[in-house]
């Protein structure tokens, strides 16, 4: 799979991308990356790529023809690619959206500054708007970094252990249960006894209802999405009683 990412500042995607899991992989050729500054697409020797709006408005927007040549650079004759551009009001990204994306064989991601782009320019390359969140950013480096370690590490071969990733929070519609390392006891606060009992049907049994806990108290709108049986939800009823008269 590749990486393309469109941007005006691609240090920032670059430094994110090229260090600890994700950089690894990339020695490794197990997935392809680069960033393409728009900037060496300016429409003259200042280096213009953004103007004032049509109609008035505060601030500047990002110009079609530099990014329109940057896409071009990037799609180029290869693989088929897939454009995304990291804008505020567009599908959210989930984990369920980078198991998606882990299929495509190109992505192209679009980041925007100032405030924004031309759309005409948008609608020529079929970008499709992406959105990590109900909030403002200055630019879109920062999502395209998110959306990449996400995706990546789904391919076979990021992760040291494979399949690790399906055990996750979000993979299974709930969020994780929590987890414990040594020490046994720290600060009067102990590891539930169920996970030091070496007895792989009962810790599977904490970690699954714990899981479902843990969603229930912070997460309650994944609870939508669950396909809980009546078997399973009063054997997390007992769970829970249980673990309060502890």
């Amino acid at each position: 799979m590749k990486f393309s990412v469109l941007t005006l500042f691609p240090e920032l995607v670059e430094t994110y991308v090229q260090s600890s899991i994700l950089g690894r992989a990339l020695e490794r050729e197990v997935f392809q990356f680069e960033t393409i500054q728009i900037r060496n697409f300016a429409i003259n020797d200042y280096g213009q790529v953004d103007d004032s709006l049509y109609g008035g408005g505060v601030g500047m927007l990002m110009m079609c023809e530099p990014v329109y040549q940057a896409w071009q650079r990037a799609a180029g004759e290869g693989k088929k690619s897939r454009t995304l551009v990291m804008q505020a009001g567009g599908r959210t990204f989930d984990q369920a959206m980078a198991e998606e994306l882990a299929e495509e064989d190109h992505l192209i991601l679009l980041s925007g500054h100032y405030e924004g782009i031309d759309a005409r320019v948008l609608d020529e390359i079929e970008a499709e708007p992406v959105s990590v969140g109900d909030f403002v950013l200055t630019g879109g480096e920062l999502p395209a970094c998110l959306i990449i370690d996400a995706t990546a590490r789904l391919l076979e071969g990021v992760l040291l252990k494979e399949e690790a990733w399906q055990e996750e929070s979000f993979s299974s519609g709930l969020l994780s249960e929590r987890q414990y390392t040594r020490p046994e006891h720290w600060r009067d606060r102990q590891v539930p006894p169920v996970l030091l009992s070496g007895h792989d049907a009962r810790i599977k049994r904490h970690r699954k209802h714990d899981s479902l806990w843990q969603t229930i108290q912070m997460r309650p709108d994944l609870l939508d999405e669950a396909d809980l049986s009546y078997e399973e939800v009063y054997d997390f009823l007992q769970w829970l009683e249980d673990e309060k008269n502890k």
